[in-house]
């Protein structure tokens, strides 16, 4: 029988060659927490995603029978003034409202766009002219006075599903009144 010897370069270059590949194995498959983010991050991007749709396609050209696609039938939504409306129907009735003085009301672009969670917030920029009379109740309007306004916006979403079920709206009443030639 032959003596052999292990030479111990060879062993060196064996032991190495297995700790390459059990690194490399060891990145090939994503822990459960990288996995859970990467989803999560799917999630946001797609509810970003419909935002701007949202407010770029449904919002601007008024399309309020897309409204379903990114809102909950019981959505709650939080304006500015204030007040509160649960369901699409009220939702959708208010935001008519806003475009029968404004009928050139739009958004669109979304300078900031972020989210963590079930939650995202994008601003916009909120633009359109007073150029049609306001209703302000018991018959009565306010005349247009033709000027435009253009301002600052966000809107804070939280989500289920793909669908948003609250929805809180963020703009300066003040300086849409005074841009409108309705406030000094």
């Amino acid at each position: 029988m032959k003596n052999s010897q292990v030479k111990p370069l060879g062993v060196l270059l064996v032991l190495s060659l297995g700790l390459l590949l059990s690194l490399l194995a060891g990145c090939a498959s994503e822990s459960p927490e990288v996995q859970q983010m990467k989803t999560e991050r799917a999630t946001i991007e797609k509810n970003l995603a419909t935002f701007d749709t949202l407010d770029y396609r449904v919002f601007s050209n008024q399309e309020w029978t897309r409204l379903h696609e990114s809102h909950a039938k019981d959505i709650k939504v939080y304006w500015p003034d204030g007040h509160m409306t649960q369901g699409i129907e009220g939702h959708i009735e208010d935001l008519k409202a806003m475009f029968v003085y404004a009928p050139d009301t739009r958004i669109k672009e979304h300078p900031i766009r972020i989210g963590s969670g079930k939650h995202t917030a994008v601003t916009g920029v909120f633009e359109g002219t007073f150029t049609k009379p306001m209703p302000i109740g018991n018959g009565k309007f306010i005349q247009p006075t033709g000027k435009a306004f253009k301002m600052p916006m966000a809107t804070i979403g939280i989500w289920e599903n793909g669908i948003m079920t609250a929805e809180h709206l963020f703009w300066d009443n003040q300086t849409y009144m005074k841009q409108i030639g309705l406030a000094k």
